[in-house]
């Protein structure tokens, strides 16, 4: 997953650029996903639209990343193209404490998946909150509690001891 900056978004010009830097890498288009925040995609609505599709219909997954700190527009959501919506760690890492956290990242689950979206929790640093995800129907976590960040020659070592330590 690679982050897009909100300046480029709309840049027609980007569906050639991760077209070029998949094939340079020899990875797969389906193995990519860009994460776009949500203001990025009222920036220039549809100029961003029309990139996401692009991306989308090569086979690229779309995120929206930092979902619920910024300036929602539900009306948009309903016709971003994308795959999956990336619930803020802001609103995840408060929400065993705060109620109002909880509810919050509740409604933004129902609402990805009303949307026909993937939604993934981001700040998840421990098994009460990874639990607490699990029962609200979120379908995917990331955090501290899986893994810090690795250097990437850790990683294929790090995926190995996981995996023995999940049987």
């Amino acid at each position: 997953a690679v982050n897009v900056a909100p300046s480029i978004v709309g840049n027609p010009e980007l569906v050639d650029v991760i077209r070029g830097a998949a094939d340079a890498a020899s990875v797969g288009l389906d193995r990519l996903a860009v994460e776009v925040t949500e203001n990025a995609l009222l920036m220039d609505r549809d100029r961003s639209h029309f990139v996401l599709s692009e991306l989308r219909e090569m086979g690229v997954r779309v995120s929206i990343d930092d979902f619920g700190t910024g300036y929602s527009s539900l009306a948009y959501l309903r016709h971003v193209p994308a795959d999956e919506l990336k619930v803020d760690k802001s609103f995840v890492m408060n929400m065993l404490a705060d109620p109002a956290d909880a509810r919050v990242v509740e409604q933004i689950i129902a609402l990805g998946h009303g949307f026909g979206l993937e939604v993934v929790a981001e700040g998840v640093e421990s098994a009460e909150a990874a639990a607490r995800l699990t029962a609200m129907g979120c379908d995917f976590a990331q955090g501290f509690h899986y893994a810090k960040p690795l250097p990437p020659q850790e990683v294929p070592g790090w995926a190995q001891e996981w995996r023995r330590a999940r049987g």
